[in-house]
């Protein structure tokens, strides 16, 4: 065992170090594979059966916040390490655990395939692995993450919508798939969606005061304020005086983010419609456009009933994340 961790590391390092050496030359490298949001783990079946496994399930299959079921980060696979060849190497993601002399936790960049992230955790001891996972979970979940954002953005970017609706109206440009059409303008109000098999993505963006959340003990309770207001005047339910609004029974989560440059708020929770049982998860960023002295809110939401919603989500988190505004553009 001792020998495969030994090996697998000093491959990786020659091969990286290649890359380095050969000056000017670039080292051919495939392109990587894999399904959107999915991990490749390579390691021992004991230790994956075992504490070592559960923690990598613990970190990397954790319940995403915000849905209303419950679905994991990534969908794992696991292999030992004698199978690991071929284009069992091309993985996107790759997490490489071995009980080895060596103690290591590092993540390498497209070591067999391009793009590729390949996080390598080698221990003496199962303590030790885990100490060593405990201490990169959260900086290889991040970089897993913003691979699989870059691959889902190249996937959509093929074919893109040319419609000008976010532009004429906020000044903004997404990078949305052409499959989306625009269903309501007004008001500085978009909505975009798209049918799935079992319902719709939907895409909206509006505008708010500078100065709407002026104080940082209700921004919560704003937040919610906001949207219900939003949906009650632009997003019927499927009969009269039935509207979308954030579901009462949980707040929705906020974090810190940073979107187009800015500074922003990424807020996640679950809509359902008011009068109607009706309900789904929502990501939504509320920007500090400060040059137009305005709240440029953008969001994603998702009706899929009886359906997995992960991926739905992380592709509407995709095409969000692509925003520019036009008065950052250089001129001319």
């Amino acid at each position: 065992m001792k020998k495969l961790g030994t090996l697998f590391i000093v491959t990786v390092l020659l091969a990286l170090g290649a890359c380095n050496s050969s000056g000017s030359k670039e080292r051919f490298l495939p392109p990587s594979t894999g399904g959107i949001n999915s991990l490749m783990v390579v390691m021992d079946t004991e230790l994956w059966r075992g504490p070592v496994g559960e923690k990598i399930r613990e970190e990397f299959a954790a319940q995403i916040v915000g849905l209303p079921q419950i679905e994991p980060k990534f969908s794992l696979t696991q292999i030992p390490p004698k199978v690991f060849k071929g284009t069992t190497t091309h993985s996107r993601s790759l997490l490489y655990v071995e009980q080895d002399s060596t103690s290591l936790a590092h993540i390498k960049n497209d070591a067999y395939s391009k793009p590729q992230k390949v996080a390598v955790v080698t221990g003496p001891t199962e303590e030790v692995l885990i100490k060593n996972l405990d201490s990169l979970a959260d900086r290889a979940i991040k970089e897993f993450k913003a691979n699989e954002i870059a691959e889902a953005q190249k996937r959509f970017e093929r074919s893109l919508s040319k419609d000008k609706a976010l532009e004429e109206e906020f000044g903004i440009q997404l990078n949305v798939p052409s499959l989306y059409k625009v269903g309501r303008r007004e008001n500085k109000f978009v909505w975009m969606d798209i049918q799935i098999p079992k319902g719709t993505m939907n895409i909206i963006a509006y505008e708010m005061p500078w100065d709407y959340f002026n104080n940082d003990s209700t921004f919560v309770e704003d937040i919610v304020r906001m949207r219900d207001s939003i949906g009650k005047s632009f997003i019927p339910g499927p009969y009269e005086n039935t509207y979308m609004i954030t579901e009462k029974a949980f707040a929705p989560y906020v974090f810190p983010a940073e979107i187009g440059g800015k500074k922003a708020a990424e807020v996640k929770g679950v809509w359902e419609i008011h009068g109607y049982p009706m309900a789904g998860p929502f990501l939504t960023y509320i920007i500090n456009d400060k040059e137009n002295n305005r709240k440029m809110i953008i969001e994603g939401f998702t009706f899929a009933p009886s359906e997995a919603k992960r991926d739905y989500m992380f592709e509407l988190e995709a095409i969000l994340k692509t925003i520019k505004f036009d008065s950052d553009l250089p001129k001319g």
